[in-house]
C-alpha cells in the first residue's frame, strides 16, 4: 500500500474517532452554538427595528437579511473553538504519545482533528441557517450556482480558521488555555461589518472592522445570498482563507513535530 493510501486509511480512522467523541459528548458543540442563536434571536427581535431603520430598511425583515450571513460566519468562528479544546486534551490526556507508538501516519491525528471540526462547523452553520429561516430569513434571488459558492466560502473559511485552532491547541498548555486563547475567533465577528455596516462605525474604529478576515468574508456571503455588491471583498476573501490556512496548516505541523522530540 501506498504512502498516500495509508495517509488517506489513517485519516478516516482519525476521523471516525472525532466524529464518535463529538457524538458522545455534544455539550461543547451546543454551547458553542448558544451564542449565535442567542445573538440571532436579541438583534432581530429586541433590536430589530431599530437596526433596520439605521441601515436603511423598512422593517425588521430588512436587517433580518442583512443580519444573517454575519451570524452564520460567526457561528464558523464559535464552531472552531471546539478543535482547540479538542487537540489540547488529546494533548494532555496522553493519547497522542500512544498514536505516535503505533504504525500510524503522524499525520492522520491532526487531519482527523481538521476534518471532524470542518464538518461540525458546516452542521453548525445549517441548524443556525434553518433557525434562521424560521424567523423570516429569505434567499431568494440566489442562483444554485450562487448558493454552491456560499457554501464553499464557508467551507473554505471553516478549514482556515480550524487549522489556526489547531495550532492554538498544540501551543495550549491545557483545555481552558486552548478556549481562552481562541476567543478572538469569536471576539473578531463583534467587531465586523456582521450586525453593522463598517462605513456607520466611528471613523478611527472602522479600519479595524475593515481589515480583518471576517468582513470580506461576510461581505462576500453576503453579496451571494442577498444579491449585494460584493467588489474586491471577494478576492480579499479568499485571500485571507488561503493565508490562514497555510499559517495555521505551518503552525499547526511544526508544533506537532517539535512535541515529538
Amino acid at each position: 500500500m501506498s504512502t498516500l493510501s495509508l495517509a488517506a486509511r489513517d485519516s478516516r480512522t482519525m476521523l471516525r474517532r472525532n466524529l464518535l467523541h463529538a457524538r458522545r459528548y455534544p455539550s461543547l458543540t451546543l454551547n458553542l452554538l448558544l451564542t449565535p442563536v442567542m445573538l440571532l434571536l436579541l438583534f432581530v427581535y429586541i433590536f430589530g427595528d431599530v437596526m433596520s431603520a439605521g441601515i436603511g430598511g423598512s422593517d425588521r425583515s430588512d436587517y433580518v437579511a442583512y443580519l444573517v450571513p454575519g451570524i452564520l460566519m460567526m457561528t464558523v468562528g464559535g464552531t472552531v473553538i471546539g478543535a482547540a479544546v479538542s487537540v489540547a486534551t488529546d494533548m494532555n490526556e496522553g493519547i497522542i504519545a500512544r498514536f505516535r507508538t503505533l504504525a500510524i501516519h503522524r499525520g492522520s491525528v491532526l487531519v482527523g482533528h481538521v476534518v471532524g471540526s470542518v464538518l461540525q462547523c458546516l452542521m453548525s452553520v445549517v441548524l443556525v441557517g434553518a433557525v434562521a429561516v424560521a424567523i423570516g430569513f429569505r434567499s431568494t434571488d440566489a442562483s444554485v450556482l450562487e448558493w454552491l459558492a456560499a457554501f464553499a466560502l464557508i467551507a473554505l473559511f471553516s478549514l482556515a480558521l480550524t487549522w489556526i485552532a489547531v495550532g492554538m491547541g498544540l501551543a495550549s498548555p491545557n483545555a481552558e488555555a486552548a478556549a481562552n486563547s481562541a476567543q478572538p475567533l469569536v471576539l473578531l465577528p463583534l467587531i465586523s461589518s456582521a450586525f453593522i455596516p463598517a462605513d456607520s462605525m466611528p471613523g478611527w474604529f472602522q479600519p479595524i472592522a475593515e481589515y480583518q478576515p471576517f468582513t470580506p468574508a461576510i461581505e462576500t456571503l453576503r453579496g451571494l445570498l442577498l444579491g449585494t455588491g460584493i467588489g474586491n471583498n471577494g478576492w480579499i476573501a479568499l485571500a485571507w482563507c488561503v493565508g490562514l490556512a497555510v499559517l495555521g496548516y505551518r503552525w499547526s505541523a511544526t508544533t506537532f513535530r517539535s512535541d515529538q522530540k
